[in-house]
């Protein structure tokens, strides 16, 4: 059992708590953490910008990552939404059976 967490900003509160709800429902997450809005700088179409933005934490399992990023993919007003996945190498055991069993097909 591989479990990821998988980061992704939004433009706003609302688009994060949408996404959030959608994955959770779908099972594609166990849980999902939104986090206070944050500041990005970031080179787009040859240009610096600066974006306010809401950071999501996702936590699901490598099985279903083809799935969440699809519907993130999906739900995103972003052309090009980050979307990044971090291997969890070690945590809670009973933490860990739970975003197993939370994200199962």
């Amino acid at each position: 059992m591989e479990n990821l967490l998988v980061l992704t900003n939004c433009p706003d509160a609302a688009v994060a708590e949408d996404i959030a709800r959608h994955l959770v429902d779908a099972g594609l997450a166990a849980c999902v953490n939104i986090l206070a809005p944050c500041r990005s700088i970031y080179r787009w179409q040859g240009a610096v910008e600066t974006a306010a933005e809401v950071p999501l934490l996702i936590k699901t399992r490598r099985e279903r990552y083809g799935e969440l990023e699809a519907a993130i993919c999906a739900l995103h007003p972003y052309e090009v939404p980050e979307i990044v996945a971090l291997p969890i190498e070690q945590g809670l055991p009973a933490y860990l059976q739970w975003i197993a069993a939370e994200t199962r097909p």
